[in-house]
């Protein structure tokens, strides 16, 4: 039996190069993941089942369709095994449309490359086919992926009018209060009210702001200036605790440091709001400031259920949910990545059902030689 999508359950049937291809499946996609890997850099970290996703399939098609006489010219002909494919890459990675039609060309060239390895000669209407199939599967799939970009936009945009609508709400229901009080305790009350909503809706719109122009290959604008990173840390777990009350831990020694005071802060608000959103109720939120090897780590830790191991590769993504099941797009995770890698650093995820969910800003402490270093999502000029 094949792994083609007819089921096809009689590979006897086929040619004697296209049961060898069979034969040398494992080989080729073990090879083409190898390659992948080496040449696309967001294809680096991904979990092998998330990488290889429909290639074994549409492999296993390439070899039907190169048999004369099967009913199927190409590999891509009447299913949507390369449409898949291109959906999942913009739901679950940080592809962009060139990644795509990459590992495609890759595989083009690893079917070619192992089969000659292994004494396969293919004529020339063989070639063709092959040829014809990842032709025709890049097409399918970049449409796909574009078609799943505007759809995840589209869903976005929505939730981010239903996430500004609730301080939008908020500040309006304080103002009527305010024209309908003469009490000037209450009064100053609901205008501190108006204030916080309207901090919150500018917040968020500029970590919107901030994430789309990283993302578009845009660095964003440090102003480095020395403070102690613990003094910081204060500042922030002061404010959540008078906000959400005492389940803020702070672990921290001094760390004196050469960073964007302001963009520092509101990573750490970002990682702090999640973890109120996302962890377990009523359990305590730690922060750790750790200054080791002249490295400054940031940690923000909350207990509760684990981030599902499918959805890390897309956690930082502008246009992904930071977790199933909650409101809002977790909006402030790619900018959180872009600040640290705007600093010469990074951004890692530690998540299990044991041990909760660990988010950890590692920046040098001193970055001011790093903040023109390239990062991940800046595009070449």
């Amino acid at each position: 039996m094949t792994l083609a999508t007819d089921q096809n359950i009689n590979p006897e049937g086929l040619s004697p190069n296209a049961r060898r291809m069979l034969e040398l499946r494992d080989e080729v996609l073990a090879e083409w993941m190898k390659r992948v890997r080496e040449s696309i850099k967001e294809a680096k970290q991904l979990a092998n089942p998330i990488l290889i996703n429909t290639f074994p399939s549409l492999y296993d098609n390439i070899a039907e369709a190169i048999t004369p006489g099967y009913p199927r010219t190409t590999g891509n002909e009447s299913n949507t095994v390369a449409i898949e494919h291109g959906g999942e890459r913009a739901r679950l990675t940080n592809y962009n449309v060139h990644s795509v039609i990459s590992e495609y060309q890759i595989l083009r060239w690893t079917i070619f490359d192992v089969l000659k390895a292994n004494g396969v000669r293919l004529n020339d209407e063989e070639i063709y086919r092959i040829n014809a199939s990842i032709d025709g599967s890049i097409r399918e799939a970049v449409t796909a992926f574009a078609l799943a970009q505007l759809a995840l936009r589209e869903r976005f945009v929505a939730a981010l009018t239903h996430d500004l609508r609730n301080p939008l709400s908020n500040a309006k229901l304080a103002a009527q209060l305010i024209e309908h009080s003469s009490d000037l305790d209450r009064i100053k009350e609901f205008t501190r009210q108006i204030v916080a909503s309207l901090d919150r809706m500018d917040g968020m719109i500029q970590d919107l702001l901030d994430a789309a122009r990283f993302q578009s290959g845009k660095r964003l604008q440090l102003r480095l200036e020395e403070f102690d990173m613990q003094e910081l840390a204060k500042e922030v777990c002061e404010q959540f605790t008078f906000a959400h009350g005492p389940r803020f831990q702070l672990i921290a020694r001094s760390a004196r440091v050469w960073w964007d005071r302001e963009a520092i802060k509101r990573a750490m608000e970002n990682l702090m709001g999640n973890a109120l959103k996302y962890g377990a109720p009523d359990t305590s939120v730690r922060i750790k400031i750790d200054p080791v090897h002249e490295r400054v780590m940031v940690t923000v830790h909350n207990e509760g259920e684990p981030i599902p191991p499918e959805q890390m590769e897309s956690l930082f993504q502008v246009f992904q949910r930071a977790a199933a099941g909650k409101e809002g797009w977790g909006i402030g995770l790619p900018y959180v990545r872009s600040v640290a890698e705007s600093h010469g650093g990074s951004v890692e995820v530690d998540s299990a059902a044991p041990r909760g969910t660990t988010f950890m800003i590692d920046l040098p402490g001193d970055a001011r030689p790093y903040q023109d270093a390239p990062t991940l999502e800046e595009k070449p000029d």
